[in-house]
């Protein structure tokens, strides 16, 4: 029997929160930032980025279609330090190679803006995000201009006196991008709570400190992979578990003694970054162990086995990536299940955070027919 047209149970009625429909939008949002991620790293490996010297945010959709669209654009390429001390005779076949991983990696990154500003904007013209929801919509929005900004910000540190970006900026870069992967996970589970909660409450799940800190060593090992990609400090030692035949290569350069110069050597010097990057990753293994622990101990044995299998493969495709020399398609797989790894420990942690034990019944309901938006 069809409802009245002004009944609370008509879909079509504003003002009518629509969790589940915002998770599965959230989702695919997450899903196009993995992909973009991995493009990225392409991007990064094939040491492409820095092939479009301009930030043109509406023309620079098309590529070039001429001969001479195609000979300006190279012109352009030819004054950066990287051309003039690294590719110097490149013939155009190979910088059109090296331009279309960067312009699909811009590409991708407008595509992901209009596949989450358009929904929400939609969302929020029905009036169908449920109470208090919004501004953290709305932050992610900026979240994800201000990385478009980054990533001009961080080509532009490359263009001139330098053959690569910072790597500060790197990091900056590929770890606000990873954040905002998180955000959306996490923020897609809370619209799941809403969407199966008998009585279609709000939910708000806090971060437990506990939980905080077994992300935060996972953050720690992803910034410090960030450097690691930035210094191209990969290449340095192609072995494993020692660093040549040692554990920590005694005969590395080290900056002078004092405190700066020790923190500088953390963060600048490519052998140290390899192996803070490669023996950390025990540590940030052992905090998402426990992160499983705690899933599975909430009656989530699933959740737990996935988050423990990707844990393994990452530090596996960690390793094969150093066995091999950095081969392209290895490190670009271990960027993937990086990101990865990211997306299911936010969901884990929100497991953890939200109390939500898997034994305990709950029943999907329309939620569209009882939670009006406030």
């Amino acid at each position: 029997m069809l409802a009245p047209p002004n009944s609370p149970y008509d879909s079509r009625q504003s003002g009518i929160a629509r969790p589940a429909q915002i998770m599965r939008w959230l989702l695919a949002v997450a899903a196009c930032v993995v992909v973009m991620v991995i493009v990225g790293g392409i991007t990064r490996l094939t040491e492409s980025g820095l092939s479009i010297t301009q930030w043109n945010l509406v023309t620079g959709t098309i590529p070039p279609l001429s001969d001479a669209a195609w000979a300006r654009e190279f012109a352009l390429y030819q004054q950066t330090t990287e051309y003039q001390t690294v590719n110097r005779g490149m013939a155009l076949a190979e910088f059109q190679q090296i331009y279309f991983w960067e312009w699909l990696h811009r590409l991708l990154a407008r595509l992901v803006g209009v596949v989450y500003g358009l929904p929400l904007l939609w969302f929020a013209w029905r009036r169908a995000i449920p109470a208090g929801y919004a501004p953290r919509l709305v932050l992610l929005l900026v979240l994800g201009g201000m990385q478009g900004v980054i990533g001009w910000w961080m080509v532009t540190s490359g263009l001139v006196g330098r053959t690569d970006v910072s790597h500060y900026r790197l990091a900056v870069h590929l770890n606000l991008a990873l954040l905002i992967l998180a955000l959306l996970v996490w923020t897609a589970r809370d619209m799941w709570l809403i969407a199966v909660s008998p009585l279609a409450s709000p939910v708000r799940t806090r971060l437990s400190w506990a939980v905080g800190l077994a992300l935060g060593a996972l953050g720690l090992q992803l910034i410090w992979g960030a450097f690691t990609a930035g210094l191209n400090a990969g290449y340095a030692f192609a072995s494993w578990p020692l660093m040549g035949d040692e554990l920590f290569p005694a005969a590395t350069l080290m900056t002078s003694s004092g405190l700066g110069s020790w923190l500088g050597n953390l963060v600048d010097n490519p052998v140290v970054v390899q192996f803070i990057h490669r023996w950390w990753a025990l540590v940030a293994g052992a905090a998402m162990l426990w992160l499983a622990l705690r899933v599975r101990a909430m009656a989530h044995p699933a959740a737990a086995h996935v988050l423990l299998a990707i844990v393994v493969l990452q530090i596996g495709l960690g390793i094969a990536t150093l066995l091999s020399g950095v081969a392209l398609w290895i490190a670009v797989t271990h960027q993937a299940v990086g990101a990865l790894l990211v997306a299911w420990a936010s969901w884990c942690a929100h497991i953890v955070s939200s109390g939500q034990n898997g034994n305990r019944a709950t029943v999907p309901i329309d939620v569209a027919r009882q939670n009006i938006v406030r």
